[in-house]
């Protein structure tokens, strides 16, 4: 889910576009398309992996990709819209978006779907900050909050339904397409928007259009690669020495976009970030803040599918079913603040939307340590209801509060850094959390193997095996799970399961025994990395005291 935050300069008083309902309808249209972009491979990427193949950092590229094209794409979208005309560039990006739509459905290889997932990025960040600029020429201040608020609702439901569609088009496999129908319906919205554009989206664009910073594009786009691709890549490909320089040359590359940017600034000429926000406590706490909470959130997303699908071996539906009671939890949360408590309590509802976050990765922690095998959706409800409610009340006055501690003149270049903060956010969680979680399950499927194996050799006893036979059984079948949970590809079965005599003794009680000791595993890590995202929503919330304490309830959209 993308959130933006657009300045424009304030048009005279004018009679109200005589399109402007349907034209926020064609709007809303894109930005039910992005979020269900967001949400859908979360729930198909097991399905995604399963079908084309690869390795499991397909499904943590899935997400990313997006992510951070996302992210990258709106430090200039809007600018892009200044310059050339936000109808225009509305059109192209909706355009662009659906036939990348069209390439992601089509898509015969891992890596040619991630590209088209990477151009479904830079298209949506191209055309979301258009249409939101455009609502505020189009309508009055009198509409504008009418306006605004219907994407509450439509966003809400999409948020709801989003992961429901995707494990339903998944399990129904109409015309034996399975997961590609996630990326087919956008199409009819895709066509919707381009059409609906052409007739009813008025002509806009700044008098004055700034001049766009490409270099300071590249350094951060550069930048951002650096940090990622070795975060996800690196244990695939067991740490190489140049994934250590990778990280250490986009620490460098952000170096250079920070001075370069001051630099720019210092010659009269239109930063990309204006240098002058990084002197401010709220904008840098903001984007601390920004980068911790959303990480936690998309990150705790795909470790969630990877326990329910992988782990619990849950169907794509019932998967998307389980995820239920945190979207209705997350409507929940923006009505409530959305109902004035945003205004009257500004920063204090953010911590406290926070702490009830804090408080539901808690109680899922618990949940799933002590449910263990016995465990079902109905356990998860309440811990997931806390999580989603919390999310609604952190996110909805999240921007609005940042804002509030920059100069106006600066609210343009600050909210498009911040919402390209949140999507990069988005992929680290992505990335780091994901990559944790593969790292630390053969450990865990380890221990579960060394303290059960008392219960292992009671199930050979009982299968026949001789005493003597035992041990070498008990040895190859922890070398077998332990490798086969730690190699990459799934689908490459590990030389240690080939040679093992784990497969020649004890029958049926041997393969159930091995089955349950990995789901134990699953479990032991969803809980540690719970605890991860813990940690980070405790740094969330301490760098909630550098934010000020109201917003300004005009600057912020969320959707």
């Amino acid at each position: 889910m993308t959130t933006n935050s657009v300045q424009t300069e304030t048009a005279p008083e004018t009679a109200p576009y005589r399109y402007r309902w349907v034209a926020l309808f064609v709007i809303l249209a894109v930005e039910v398309m992005d979020l269900l972009d967001a949400l859908v491979t979360t729930i198909a990427g097991p399905a995604i992996r399963e079908e084309l193949g690869g390795s499991y950092s397909l499904i943590q590229w899935l997400g990313a990709a997006y992510t951070l094209a996302m992210a990258i794409g709106l430090l200039t979208g809007g600018r892009l819209g200044d310059i050339y005309g936000r109808r225009r560039m509305f059109l192209v990006g909706a355009a662009g978006f659906t036939l990348a739509s069209l390439a992601c459905a089509l898509a015969p290889t891992p890596g040619f779907l991630v590209g088209a997932r990477a151009v479904q990025g830079l298209f949506g960040a191209l055309m979301l900050p258009q249409g939101l600029g455009m609502l505020r020429e189009m309508f009055g201040p009198a509409e504008r909050a009418k306006a605004f608020g219907a994407f509450g609702p439509v966003m809400g439901l999409a948020s709801v339904g989003g992961p429901i569609l995707a494990g339903w088009l998944v399990d129904a496999d109409y015309f034996g397409a399975g997961w590609r129908m996630i990326f087919f319906i956008n199409l009819p919205l895709g066509v919707f928007a381009v059409f609906g554009a052409l007739r009813f989206l008025p002509e806009s664009r700044l008098e004055r259009a700034p001049r766009l910073d490409w270099l300071g594009v590249l350094f951060a786009a550069g930048g951002a690669f650096l940090l990622l691709f070795p975060l996800v890549q690196g244990r695939e490909l067991d740490w190489p020495i140049w994934t250590f320089a990778m990280l250490a040359l986009g620490v460098v590359a952000f170096g250079l976009f920070a001075a370069y940017e001051g630099s720019r600034d210092k010659r009269g000429l239109d930063p990309l970030v204006t240098p002058s926000l990084f002197r401010k406590r709220a904008f840098t706490g903001g984007l601390a803040l920004g980068l911790m909470f959303f990480a936690s959130l998309i990150g705790t997303g795909l470790v969630f599918t990877f326990y329910l699908q992988i782990g619990l071996g849950y169907s794509p539906l019932k998967a998307g079913l389980t995820t239920l009671p945190q979207a209705l939890g997350m409507v929940a949360g923006f009505i409530v603040a959305g109902a004035g408590l945003a205004e009257k309590l500004g920063r204090v509802l953010l911590q406290i939307g926070t702490g009830v976050m804090i408080l539901g990765t808690v109680i899922f922690a618990g949940t799933v340590h002590l449910a263990g095998a016995d465990i079902t959706p109905w356990h998860m409800i309440p811990a997931l209801l806390l999580l989603g409610i919390g999310m609604g009340l952190a996110m909805a006055p999240f921007f609005s509060i940042v804002l509030a501690g920059v100069d106006d003149e600066e609210s343009g270049s600050a909210s498009g850094a911040i919402t390209s903060v949140q999507q990069l956010g988005g992929a680290f969680g992505i990335a780091v959390l994901g990559t944790i979680f593969f790292a630390l399950l053969p450990g865990a499927v380890g221990r579960h193997l060394d303290t059960s194996a008392g219960e292992l050799r009671a199930a050979l006893t009982t299968a026949g095996v001789p005493a003597d036979a035992q041990p070498a059984v008990v040895t190859g079948l922890r070398t077998c799970l332990t490798d086969r949970v730690a190699e990459t590809n799934p689908d490459v079965e590990p030389p240690s399961c080939r040679s093992s005599s784990s497969d020649q003794a004890g029958g049926s009680e041997l393969a159930a025994y091995a089955k349950e000791q990995i789901r134990a595993g699953f479990e032991d890590t969803t809980v540690r990395t719970a605890a991860l995202s813990l940690l980070l929503l405790l740094a969330a919330l301490g760098l909630t005291l550098l934010l000020p304490r109201q917003g300004k309830p005009e600057d912020a959209h969320s959707g």
